[in-house]
C-alpha cells in the first residue's frame, strides 16, 4: 500500500470546502468518561463539580446502584494529567472506587464533509452531551477488524453510510444523537472508536444499537463492541459556545 506522506503527516481536521476553499483546522475536544463504584449519595458530588469549574457530565449508572459516571472535556490532553487528576485525588471523589474496565478517551475528528467544522469539532458535542433535554446516554468502545481497514475507500464509504443514515434518522426523530470520538493509540484496549448515544428517552437508544447491528460494518467488520455504560445525566456544567 502506497502513502501519500505529505497528506499523512498533516495532522489537522478536515471539513467540507467553504466558498471553494478546503475547511481545515488544528483543534479538537477530547473527552473521558470515568465509572466508579462506592457512590451511595451522588449528589454530594454535585458540589465538588460546581466549585471546581471543570466542564462536566455527571451519570447515575443505570446497571449499578452506587456507579457514577463522570465525562470530562477540554481542548488540552493536558487537563486530563494536570487539573483532572487533581481534582479526582481529594475529597468525595478520591473516596470511591474507578471501575476501569469503563474508561473510554478519545477525540473529535472531521470526516471531510463537515459543512461547519468548528461548530462540528468543538460546539455540537457541548450541545449534545449537556442538552438538558437528553438525559439519557449509552457509551462504548468498539474496535474495526483489520479487513475493514484494507478495502478501497468507495467501499469504505458505502459502508459507512448505512450507519450515517441511521444515525441521521434517529437525529431528525429526536430519538438519538450520536458522539464519535476517535481513540486509536489512546486506549489500552487498542480500541479504535468512542461512541455515545444520548437522547431523551432510553428504549430509543437500545433501539438505535440494534438498527446498527443489522449494517455491514457491525455485523461483518466490527471485532469488539463495549462494555457499555448507561447512564442518567442528574449534572451537567454550562454549555459552553
Amino acid at each position: 500500500m502506497e502513502f501519500d506522506l505529505e497528506g499523512l503527516t498533516d495532522v489537522s481536521e478536515k471539513g467540507a470546502p467553504r466558498d471553494g476553499t478546503p475547511q481545515a483546522l488544528d483543534r479538537r475536544l477530547f473527552m473521558q468518561l470515568l465509572v466508579f463504584g462506592g457512590c451511595r449519595d451522588s449528589f454530594r458530588l454535585i458540589k465538588e463539580l460546581e466549585d471546581s469549574g471543570i466542564e462536566s457530565v455527571l451519570y447515575e449508572d443505570l446497571n449499578g446502584p452506587h456507579g457514577v459516571g463522570l465525562l470530562t472535556m477540554s481542548e488540552e490532553p493536558e487537563f486530563f494529567v494536570t487539573e483532572l487528576r487533581k481534582f479526582l485525588n481529594r475529597d468525595k471523589f478520591a473516596e470511591l472506587q474507578l471501575k476501569h474496565e469503563y474508561t473510554m478517551f478519545g477525540r473529535t475528528y472531521g470526516l471531510g464533509h463537515e459543512k461547519d467544522l468548528e461548530d462540528w469539532l468543538l460546539k455540537r458535542p457541548r450541545r449534545v452531551v449537556k442538552n438538558p433535554a437528553w438525559l439519557w446516554a449509552v457509551w462504548y468502545p468498539l474496535r474495526r477488524s483489520g479487513e475493514f481497514a484494507l478495502l478501497d475507500k468507495k467501499e469504505q464509504a458505502e459502508i459507512l453510510g448505512e450507519h450515517g443514515t441511521i444515525g441521521r434518522a434517529f437525529g431528525e426523530a429526536d430519538l438519538g444523537h450520536d458522539i464519535r470520538l476517535a481513540s486509536f493509540g489512546l486506549d489500552k484496549n487498542d480500541n479504535d472508536f468512542v461512541i455515545g448515544l444520548i437522547g431523551k428517552d432510553l428504549h430509543p437508544l437500545s433501539m438505535l444499537v440494534q438498527a446498527m447491528r443489522r449494517t455491514r460494518q457491525t455485523s461483518t467488520y466490527i471485532e469488539r463492541m463495549g462494555p457499555f455504560f448507561v447512564g442518567r445525566a442528574i449534572w451537567r456544567a454550562s454549555t459552553a459556545e
